[in-house]
């Protein structure tokens, strides 16, 4: 059986997981939204060499800069998700221990406790 202390203290964990998952999904959020800025921006570095957009945008998404910023949107992205799960792990852990305690209220109820 989890005392009150531990409830809290697991609670008090989740709090904090919770908040480091906004902060990892708001900088994957906006690092998809840049994505698109920073196409543009290298899409027009390359446009005295490239008339066409087609051109533009084949050497704008070879740029390392562009590499760069995939690498970082995986890894953010990696980060928000692993987070995710551990909050979603924490969730389930709550409910199976609210179905186990509920499981013990409906036992002691049969036996007439």
């Amino acid at each position: 059986m989890l005392s009150d202390e531990k409830i809290e203290l697991r609670m008090a964990e989740l709090r904090e997981l919770s908040a480091t998952y906004a902060k990892a999904y708001a900088t994957k959020c906006y690092l998809e939204e840049f994505k698109k800025s920073k196409l543009a921006i290298l899409q027009k570095k390359y446009e005295p060499k490239h008339k066409t957009t087609a051109a533009q945008e084949r050497e704008a998404r070879a740029d390392p800069e562009y590499l760069e910023l995939l690498d970082a949107l995986r890894d953010a992205t990696e980060q928000s998700e692993t987070i995710r799960w551990q909050l979603k792990n924490g969730e389930l852990g709550i409910e199976i221990w609210r179905t186990q305690e509920s499981n013990k209220r409906a036992e002691k109820r049969g036996y007439g406790a």
